[in-house]
This record gives structure tokens, sequence and C-alpha cells, in this order.
């Protein structure tokens, strides 16, 4: 079918693409989004008002599956008391239990993988219509690529990759030519074939933030025991430099100034295209990109942090101080049996080595108790490491077991109360420790990314003027707030400069300089 005869076909035909999970299916959904643009659906926000409500689903932990059901529940008893009239299933639940999911969810029209991403609009058209597609049927995409990582980008041809931008036809003349890519964007809504002088930026905006998800790579190839994320995410699969390029550049035009680089792994980009320093020479060209004042990097893996990354990290004017150290525990004995490496004195060492290039950088991390097997003594280890750390937000989770990890089967599991209780004593023990931290903050100058502002459309109830500064994280790190009278023309994706008065928990409260 015609590009045209497609579009046509989808007049008034709306959609909603409703995004849980982290900021990598944000990525994903914005791809989506833009597929389904270029093809001449509406995009709408609400859900109600959508012909067909697709849903990017989480399945990292039990409660993001029980909260992925509940939203497909809920959204599908909307149909007949709104627009919806379908509900769509995508995303990493829908990858993982695929027609298992949809047997136990017939609430939902249609589960669909990630290999339905590239021709998502026929498989709309075709639910819309009364026809069901057939349900995804999991396999561990692990085994999609080769084993040896310089040999995937040869042979992921085919290989679905959200958030890679990669064409829905790959074999098209204009997606294989020879010649010498630029990176100047082209927006998926421009009409005709895509140039062989450039890259296609396959996405749409979804939401007006002054920040946005960049993807830099997908899957992992850690085999840690408690995770199942390279089952369903597949091996590890960096994006090429000029693609990423391409879409910060799409990314500034259209307002953005704050790119937050997301991956499984960020530490392992470039070691499939032959450089594993390939991150640090890249963050120079982002942060050149017109239109973009700041770019953070997300989730970095202990075992693999290089000096010359955090050199750049700290150096490289426009990149922000910040370092997401996915730590997991401090126990080197069970870590061990988590399948990772490190413990309380290297991971001390390798906080010592950031805050000798940057004393006030930000740093956060994710823990998890109840480990099977874990002791008085690795609690004790944990406790030690996180008061002696100084880490200015750490999220803490219990240990459930996943489908198919190795975990799964280790003996020595620890009773659902007792996870609960190391829970409960370690989420008390870091709400204090970050508390303390944001209070030795007071008196610093910071950069704050204005986010939203009293009255305005982003927030009409909000009182304060609300931004990040450098240290913080999208999210899940606080946010610094600055009282409107002392910042009366600032508008959102300003960056002001400020200095700590005070806290509100983690959040800081802040004046002009």
């Amino acid at each position: 079918m015609s590009s045209t005869a497609q579009s046509s076909s989808t007049a008034q035909r709306s959609v909603a693409l409703v995004t849980l999970g982290c900021t990598r299916n944000e990525v994903d959904s914005e791809e989506l989004a833009g597929r389904l643009a270029a093809e001449g659906w509406l995009l709408v926000d609400d859900a109600d008002d959508a012909d067909v409500a697709v849903v990017n689903t989480c399945g990292f932990v039990e409660q993001a599956k029980k909260d992925s059901i509940d939203v497909l529940i809920e959204a599908s008893a909307r149909k007949g008391h709104s627009k919806t009239q379908k509900v769509v299933a995508v995303g990493c639940l829908a990858e993982r239990y695929g027609q298992q999911l949809a047997d136990e969810l017939p609430e939902a029209d249609a589960v669909l993988g990630f290999d339905s991403y590239a021709d998502m609009s026929t498989h709309l058209r075709a639910v819309l219509d009364g026809h069901k597609p057939a349900s995804h049927v999991p396999s561990d995409r692990r085994q999609l690529l080769p084993l040896s990582p310089t040999q995937r980008q040869g042979g992921s041809a085919g290989v679905a990759l959200p958030g890679h931008g990669i064409p829905t036809d790959p074999t098209s003349p204009e997606q294989t030519s020879s010649e010498p890519l630029s990176t100047a964007p082209v927006d998926v809504t421009i009409d005709g074939p895509v140039p062989a002088s450039g890259p296609r930026v396959i996405r749409a905006r979804l939401d007006g933030r002054p920040w946005a998800p960049l993807k830099i790579a997908s899957g992992c190839d850690r085999r840690c025991a408690f995770c199942a994320i390279p089952m369903f995410r597949g091996a590890f699969v960096s994006r090429r430099p000029h693609d990423i390029i391409a879409e910060a550049r799409w990314l500034g035009e259209r307002g953005v100034k704050e790119l937050f680089l997301v991956s499984e792994n960020s530490t392992s980009y470039g070691k499939d295209l032959g450089d594993i320093g390939l991150l640090e020479k890249i963050l120079p060209d982002l942060a050149a990109v017109p239109g973009i004042e700041r770019v953070r990097v997300s989730y970095l893996q202990p075992a693999e942090i290089r000096p010359g990354l955090l050199d750049a990290m700290a150096s490289v004017p426009g990149v922000v101080p910040y370092f997401d150290i996915s730590f997991q525990h401090a126990s080197a004995t069970l870590l061990r049996s988590m399948r990772r490496f490190g413990g309380r004195e290297a991971f001390l060492g390798l906080l010592d080595e950031v805050r000798a290039r940057v004393p006030l950088a930000g740093i956060r991390s994710n823990v998890i108790v109840g480990f099977p097997g874990e002791t008085e003594d690795d609690l004790t280890e944990l406790e030690d490491f996180l008061v002696t750390a100084r880490l200015d937000v750490v999220g803490v989770f219990g240990y459930s077991d996943e489908d198919g990890t190795e975990a799964e089967t280790y003996a020595d599991k620890l009773s659902d109360d007792v996870v609960a209780e190391r829970v409960s004593r370690f989420t008390a023990l870091i709400e204090e420790l970050n508390l303390q931290r944001a209070e030795e903050r007071i008196g610093e100058h910071v950069d704050v990314l204005i986010e939203s502002v009293p009255n305005g459309e982003d927030d009409e109830e909000e009182t304060s003027v609300v931004g990040r500064a450098a240290h913080q994280g999208p999210d899940v790190d606080g946010v610094t707030m600055l009282d409107p009278t002392q910042f009366p023309d600032v508008a959102v994706g300003d960056i002001v400069r400020a200095v700590v008065t005070g806290t509100e928990g983690i959040d800081l409260l802040a004046e002009p300089c």
C-alpha cells in the first residue's frame, strides 16, 4: 500500500500512547508516535479522546507488572464510556509474556511485541477494523544477535531495536546508501522519500518538557542473577554516533535544553563499534548541538567505569557532573552471588575518584535488599557503605523472583515478611541520609533548568517556580524550588543561577545569588 493510501485509510483515526516505566520506554513511545504520525494518525494526549489506546507497559519488577496490568484493565473499562474503541498492549510486559498475557488479560484487544513496532500502523488499523493480530510469542532476544559484540552491527538487520529509529524498510535505497551520512535531521512529518544524504529521525515529541531522553544503546550483556531485562531487551547494541547526534539536533530544534542519555548500560557504549571509549568521545559533540545546554548520562555500571569517562563527564563543558551508578549492594560476598563485582571499599574508592574530579557531583544509585542468602553481616556492610558514601538519592528495592533468572533457582530465600522489613528499615535509613545530603548543599550555587512556572500551562496550581539543578536527574532526584517573586520573568526552559537556602525533604529551596 502506498504512503498516500495508508494516510487516507487512517483519516480521522486517533491514537494515544500511555507510557509506563522508565525513560527508555518514553523514547520507544515517541518513536512509535513518530511512525504513526508519518502514517497519518492523529496523536492525542488523553486515551479517552483516542480511537485506540496503546499502553507501553513495563515488565521490570513485580510491582511494575501489576501497575501495567491495572492500567490496561482501567483503559479497557473505559471502552463504551469514551471515544476509545480498542486497547493495545506493547512494551516490555507484552514482549516478555506475549501470548500468556493475552490469555490472562482478555481485556486487551492485542498484545504486540517489539517486532511489531515498525509496522504498528497496519496492526492498529487491523485492530480497529475488528481483526485481532496474533499475539506475540516470546523468545530469548539475546539469541537474535551474534554472541560477539563486534559482529552485531552487521548482523542486526531485521532485528527490532526500539528507540533506535531503524526504518520500516531497512532495504530501501535511501536507507542503505553508502554515501557519507549527514547529521542534519529530517522530521518524520516531511512528505516524500528519505534523502540518502542523512539519517531520518523517527520520533514525535509527546510533551513540552525542556528535557528529553535520548537512547544511545539497547540491551545488556551482563548476567546479573536477579535481572530478566537481557532476555526481553536482548543483547547490547550501540546506536551509531551520527544517528545519536542527528536526533540530538532534532530535539534541540524543538526546544529541548537538556539531553538525558539512556540505555540499559551506558558504560558499554561503543564496545560493539570497536571503541569502548566512544561515549567520552561523543559527549563534546552532543554538548555542542545548537540549543542544547546540558547533557546528562545515566546508568553507569561501577565495574565498567573508566578514568577517561570520569574525566570527560567532569570536564566537558555542558556535561553535568551527575553520576548514576548502579551499586545494587555493598557486600562483596552477596554481590558475587548476584553475579556482580565490587564491594564496599571498591565502591568508596570509586566515589573518591568522582569527587576528586568534581567535589559537588550529584551521585545516585539503587540497592536491593532481601536477596537470597543475605545475612545481617551483609546488611551491616551495606549500611556502613551508605552512611559513608553520602549519596544524593538512593532507590530501595526488595528482592522478588523474576521468571527465568538464575536467582529464581537459589536456595536460602527469605520470607516476604523479612524482605518487607528490610525494605522498610533501609528506606528509613536512606531517607534520613538523603535529607542530610540535601542539607549539606545549603549555600551552594546551582544552575537550575526551569520546568514549570506558576499559572503556566505545565501546572496551573503550582505556587513555586520549579526546576532541577545539575545534580538532580529528571523525575526521581528531587527538584529545586524558587520564589516566583524573586524570579518574575523566567520561562520553562530557562537556566537560572541561584543559591541554595534551605530544603523541603530532598527538594532544595533557592534564591537569586
